[in-house]
């Protein structure tokens, strides 16, 4: 008999109905991540590599939401996209649906709450991956599955008070290294002291729930990032990141550049290539990126921050490393510690006064004002990288880089009888 499926199509209001035609040999595994940034996609990645690694015999992958980070997982064998409504009461109900018409025996899902709780009530066991369990006060914790079948937590530097309250609370708690990417083969060599050349920009998936002007960012950060990479004498930049191609084009025809400019979005693979052979990389501060440089004890710069957690990774990076590796914002765009504070009410508060602030100072009458000091600001951080013996993988080895072959663990614990690569 035939199985027939309406998904839901949030940019025209309608449905459309899919036959499915699955194997029940095969097991399925629902995959999702949080719709910020690509963070979770680039996780998703590392998780779905180590589980190739560990299996014998293939599982097969359907993936929920995650629009925004798709391209990001473009190379792994991800058979089924289903988007979700926009309306969150109707989450649970499309997602029942989806899995029960998938026959989805185990789900992994990074940092969208919404979606574990739905798969978990649809009967799925759910492997929750949270990279930032440093953020949560009692604010966000309604927000959380703390009733995931297994939870797993990345290490972080630091566990302020409040969110081991909330992580007490968390039923199946696993603690995991940093779930990163597996390195490109060839061995990087050491970083040695002496003027950047060749350069790699990363600002990462830029649109967030609720961000009504995702483009404010890269219209004031870019151009100060390329000013200061031609004044430092860099040869040839690429600049990665959720740039559409007509804005990226504009942003380097309005600038200074160094002599070579590419741009363009990177696959998670190619993204650890090219990491790899560049002499330092400037970037938003995501965890993920600063994880997987760390690793490769790339020469890592962190641009201002888009949003909240970005204030504590960059952080945490500077204190690892030893030094000032971070750029801030001027106190005219926000002041941090007012973001910080206005975390304890919940995330949403301190993202509303980060928005609202890089919004103004991307207006026609800021934007150049502000783009100046943050150039400034960003080659004498260049010049300090280039001078310095830094440990670059300092912030790395603080938290392991096990991640994904524990969360990989996790999941295939839940699925009995799938045999495991010798």
């Amino acid at each position: 008999m035939a199985t027939y499926i309406d998904v839901a199509n949030p940019p025209t209001g309608k449905s459309r109905r899919i036959q499915l035609r699955t194997d029940s040999s095969t097991r399925t595994v629902i995959v999702s991540g949080a719709e910020f940034g690509w963070g979770s996609s680039g996780k998703l990645g590392a998780i779905l590599a180590a589980l190739r690694e560990r299996t014998a015999v293939p599982l097969r992958f359907v993936g929920l939401a995650s629009g925004l980070g798709r391209p990001v997982l473009s190379e792994h064998a991800i058979e089924r996209w289903y988007d979700l409504p926009d309306d969150a009461e109707d989450v649970p109900e499309a997602v029942t649906a989806v899995t029960g018409a998938e026959a989805a025996v185990a789900a992994v899902v990074v940092l969208d709450g919404a979606v574990a709780k739905a798969t978990e009530a649809a009967g799925v066991p759910t492997v929750f991956v949270d990279s930032l369990p440093f953020m949560w006060g009692e604010g966000d914790r309604v927000a959380l599955p703390l009733e995931a079948t297994v939870y797993c937590a990345q290490r972080c530097v630091e566990l302020p008070a409040e969110c081991r309250d909330v992580l007490a609370s968390v039923r199946a708690l696993r603690w995991v290294g940093a779930v990163v990417g597996t390195p490109p083969r060839a061995e990087r060599a050491a970083s040695a002291a002496g003027p950047h050349r060749t350069a790699l920009v990363s600002l990462g998936g830029l649109r967030a729930p609720r961000l009504a002007d995702w483009t404010a960012y890269p219209r004031i950060v870019v151009p100060a990032v390329l000013e200061a990479l031609a004044a430092h004498g860099v040869h040839e930049v690429h600049l990665a990141g959720n740039l559409p191609a007509d804005l990226a084009g504009r942003l380097v025809d309005a600038s200074i550049t160094p002599p070579h400019v590419s741009t363009g979005a990177l696959a998670h693979g190619e993204f650890l290539d090219r990491l790899a052979g560049c002499d330092v990389l400037l970037t938003s501060p995501g965890l993920t990126t600063l994880l997987e440089a760390g690793r490769l004890r790339v020469p890592t710069l962190c641009l201002p921050p888009q949003n909240l957690s970005q204030i504590f990774n960059g952080r945490f990076h500077s204190r690892a490393i030893g030094t000032k590796t971070r750029i801030t914002w001027p106190k005219a765009v926000f002041a941090e510690e007012e973001a910080l504070s206005l975390r304890t009410r919940g995330e949403d508060h301190a993202l509303e006064r980060i928005y609202a602030g890089i919004a103004a100072a991307g207006a026609d009458t800021a934007v150049r004002s502000t783009t100046v000091v943050l150039r400034d600001a960003i080659l004498t951080a260049l010049r300090g990288a280039a001078a310095g013996a830094d440990d670059w993988g300092a912030l790395t080895a603080t938290v392991g880089v096990d991640g994904a072959a524990d969360v990989a663990d996790a999941l295939l614990a839940l699925l009995p009888g799938v045999p495991r690569a010798a």
